[in-house]
């Protein structure tokens, strides 16, 4: 997520280009139709969609708004995603910000809505909002809608099936303990266990969240996430359990110094060209190995691509099948123009444009379009999100934003000095930030 915590995604090759572009509806089911908009109207959109498949859907559906709405344009700015939170938080706190632009909602949400950076949205969507079902509500503060999902996110581990095979590995592990024998087990065989992307911290806060939704009962995940503390004992036990995992050096050489998504030498890179097992990442991660390799080295449609949850830590209180993930959308900043903004934002929830998001390999916010979802993996992880009872969404956007990055950096510390540093920092400087608020 963002900048200290950025993900997540699409982060393959910085364009930092100004694309004007047109778009349109073309059969938008449901939406306003833009009829009480007047004159010439440019939205101008960021999003950190810099890349194909994402980027190329995005100017497709644009374009194809445009055609059923001749009088709205749009200007899209396309950003690296390691770099877009700090670009739009500048823009919104210098009352700059674009009028549509790309957000994820939870704790970062509610502090812009707190500064009074963002639009209410409710009376645009109020009448078609509820489509999308409960994942709305997550992009809610106090009841009031402040930004609409385009897609949803669940974390888990991505593996290449012939490096288990070629190990010894037969199925996926269920426990830590089998998964730190698999570990064992490829090392043997002279394969990178697990690739991590440390130089962009993020991907190193999915370790310590899942340890903690592990350890946590659900209750106290939702006390501590309204309360914003971590003084309940099982983020400390997390943190023990993290460094416990570290002890089996499960990641690359040089792991603190490789970005997550950018180029075919980072984490991502390493699991599409088959020099890495593993990588515990979101269900985007298939559309980021497309852009990293050439096409003999990956296909979509791979047979050696395979998916597990995070696996039960035994004794653990917490929901042993519990997911971390979240979702993307977008918000309206206070001087855009609507209905035209809103209006948008339900033609990227309409039924024929998610089916088009579907197809960037990326799970869709609307449940009708959950049938466009082909690749096998991704299919894993739609069937695991349905029969999970609980997800928790990623810790450091489910906090307020100085909280969330102070998260970050905290368990970043941990990854690059875990024998020296105390487990109990992380709760340390989680708890400092919250006394800030």
């Amino acid at each position: 997520m963002r900048s200290t915590r950025t993900p997540r995604k699409y982060a393959a090759v910085a364009l930092m280009a100004t694309a004007a572009l047109l778009l349109a509806a073309c059969g938008s089911s449901g939406s306003s139709s833009g009829k009480s908009a007047t004159g010439k109207i440019t939205l101008t959109w960021w999003s950190n969609a810099n890349a194909n498949p994402l980027l190329g859907v995005f100017q497709k559906l644009m374009k194809s708004y445009h055609a059923a709405h001749p009088n709205i344009s749009f200007d899209y700015v396309p950003i690296q995603n390691e770099q877009y939170d700090t670009k739009i938080q500048v823009a919104l706190q210098g009352n700059n910000a674009p009028d549509v632009f790309f957000q994820r909602g939870g704790g970062f949400m509610a502090t812009q809505v707190k500064s009074g950076e963002i639009k209410n949205l409710t009376p645009y969507v109020s009448s078609w909002i509820g489509e999308l079902g409960s994942q709305a509500q997550a992009w809610q503060i106090n009841g009031a809608q402040y930004g609409v999902p385009y897609d949803l996110h669940t974390v888990g581990f991505w593996y290449r099936k012939d490096l288990f095979a070629k190990a010894g590995i037969s199925t996926p592990p269920a426990t830590m303990p089998e998964l730190e024998a698999d570990i064992t087990k490829l090392k043997a065989a002279h394969i990178v266990p697990i690739a991590v992307g440390s130089k962009d911290q993020w991907p190193d806060a999915f370790y310590y969240d899942y340890f903690a939704v592990r350890e946590c009962s659900v209750s106290t995940l939702q006390a501590a996430i309204k309360n914003v503390t971590a003084n309940a004992p099982c983020f400390a036990k997390a943190g023990s359990d993290l460094k416990a995992f570290m002890a089996t050096s499960p990641f690359q050489p040089g792991f603190l110094n490789t970005p997550a998504q950018t180029g075919a030498g980072s984490s991502a890179g390493m699991v599409a060209a088959g020099k890495a097992a593993m990588e515990l990442q979101g269900d985007w991660d298939p559309s980021v190995f497309q852009a990293l390799v050439s096409k003999g080295q990956w296909q979509s449609d791979t047979t050696d691509l395979g998916w597990f949850g995070f696996p039960a830590v035994p004794g653990a209180p917490g929901n042993a099948t519990a997911l971390l993930g979240g979702s993307d959308g977008n918000s309206c900043s206070n001087n855009a123009p609507e209905p035209a903004c809103a209006d948008f934002l339900q033609y990227l929830d309409s039924a024929s444009s998610q089916q088009l998001i579907v197809g960037a390999s990326l799970l869709p916010a609307n449940p009708a379009a959950a049938s466009a979802v082909s690749l096998s993996a991704d299919q894993q992880v739609l069937q695991a999100s349905k029969a999970s009872s609980f997800t928790q969404e990623y810790l450091d956007l489910a906090w307020p934003t100085n909280v969330g990055t102070a998260l970050d950096s905290a368990v970043a510390t941990f990854f690059a000095k875990p024998t020296t540093t105390s487990p109990s920092s992380i709760v340390s400087a989680i708890n400092q930030a919250a006394a800030q608020q």
